[in-house]
């Protein structure tokens, strides 16, 4: 590759450490060199080196473990835009797996302060509560927790294997149009890290939803985890000028 010498020394380190990796050099899961080692490798300061590594590991590419070292993180089988309002089915197949679902329970619960905010529901209203785990050829990839108005469903509205969008049409004509998201990460969760199978070191990817009808009326409230091991988030952002 061609330097420009105007670009910031840690910005080429993170190339040159990228290299490495696509080009196998450096394989998934392998362990890095100490920092003084590998400093010397790239002929960098470790500063600049430090700084490289806290980039990469905020773009899930290396990964630390406390007390044991910085390894290269398996490389994310699923990747979306967050522009996209994306399904998990379709997510999944364009990877070439197969999808399924297992289904952890459904009906209707009391709502969470936090879903009365969210969903704008009446006094003493409740919401229909679906939780699954989605899976991609059989392995766990993502935790889903989706919540829905009571006012908006009928008496006998129930989720009969289809996705959530479709039965929302399917039963209260109800079309979803956009969405608000909000992503984050947290770490070793006792309930939900345990269901996707994740060891204690690799954290979860939070992906909040509101959805919203075509007036603008939030019908559905999601929280999806993801397994940040096998699942990356991307965002398209363009210059306004």
């Amino acid at each position: 590759m061609e330097y420009n010498y105007q670009t910031p020394r840690y910005l080429l380190v993170i190339e040159q450490i990228k290299e490495k990796i696509q080009s196998g050099e450096l394989e998934p899961g392998e362990r890095l060199p100490s920092e003084m080692e590998f400093s010397k490798q790239l002929r960098v300061s470790r500063n600049t080196l430090r700084e490289a590594l806290r980039i990469l590991e905020e773009e899930n590419i290396i990964l630390r473990k406390h007390g044991v070292g910085t390894f290269v993180n398996r490389k994310p089988q699923f990747k979306g835009g967050l522009e996209e309002l994306f399904s998990i089915t379709d997510m999944i197949k364009r990877e070439g797996k197969e999808p399924s679902t297992e289904w952890l329970s459904t009906g209707y619960a009391e709502p969470h302060s936090d879903d009365r905010e969210e969903l704008e529901l009446n006094e003493d209203e409740r919401v229909y509560l679906v939780k699954r785990l989605r899976k991609a050829d059989g392995e766990p990839l993502v935790y889903c927790i989706d919540k829905m108005p009571e006012h908006k469903l009928s008496n006998d509205f129930e989720i009969r294997g289809e996705s959530i969008f479709d039965a929302l049409q399917r039963d209260a004509g109800i079309i979803i149009s956009y969405a608000k998201a909000d992503i984050n990460t947290i770490g070793y969760h006792q309930e939900i890290s345990k269901i996707l199978d994740c060891d204690r070191d690799i954290p979860l990817l939070v992906l909040k939803q509101i959805h919203y009808d075509l007036d603008d009326h939030p019908i559905l409230y999601s929280l999806n985890f993801f397994r940040s091991d096998q699942v990356s988030f991307n965002v398209f952002r363009k210059r306004m000028v």
